[in-house]
């Protein structure tokens, strides 16, 4: 039997992708806390040992080390029948999967960081700025969400695990009201949220 660990911390929602297909999967994990805040992964050796990106999450399985949140996903979907790509979705996953890593995750997760955790905090003109550009992705996604009941066709899919990665964190640090700004995200949060397993990520990475 697989033995998973996930290294990892709370406030990663590039993280909590992973923990959420684990969970969904009914897969048992480890979960190896990750001291981001005070520097581990900047640290050579974590950096030899765990991952030379000096990112998390990482997966260990198998005797591998798994990196990067979208080809982990992938992996699992490979592995679980449950998430298995069917014939023709592969490209349309992976087309979602490239714009969650370059424009959805990669701009709602800066921003967040930003004004949330950012020391000292930035010139606001940079924080008007990262808001136009998470503005702009999230309403990419909520119309494409208003005709669509996930983000593949009908069912959860590694793209939907991907996307989810950041919006279920608390409005306070995202700046947004997700479910009252854009009605087609918040409903899909909600049908993503009736997955078996699912939990928002501060518990399940508490």
């Amino acid at each position: 039997m697989t033995t998973y660990k996930l290294h990892c911390f709370k406030e990663s929602g590039n993280s909590y992708k992973v923990a959420l297909a684990l969970a969904t999967l009914g897969v048992a994990w480890e979960k190896v806390n990750v001291d981001y805040f005070d520097g581990q992964t900047r640290q050579p050796s974590w950096r030899v040992q765990t991952n030379e990106m000096g990112e998390v999450p990482v997966l260990e399985a198998d005797g591998r080390r798994l990196t990067q949140s979208g080809a982990i996903l992938l992996d699992l979907a490979e592995r679980f029948d449950a998430l298995r790509l069917a014939e023709g979705e592969r490209s349309e996953v992976l087309r979602w999967l490239l714009f969650d890593n370059h424009k959805f995750t990669a701009n709602i997760a800066s921003y967040r960081w930003l004004r949330t955790f950012a020391k000292p905090a930035p010139h606001e003109a940079v924080l008007a700025y990262m808001r136009q550009r998470t503005v702009a992705a999230l309403e990419i996604v909520d119309r494409h969400l208003s005709t669509s009941r996930f983000i593949v066709g009908d069912r959860l899919t590694v793209a939907d695990l991907s996307m989810v990665g950041y919006v279920y964190y608390p409005s306070e640090e995202l700046g947004f009201d997700l479910r009252a700004e854009y009605p087609g995200i918040g409903a899909w949060m909600d049908r993503v949220a009736e997955t078996p397993g699912w939990k928002p990520p501060y518990q399940l990475l508490a």
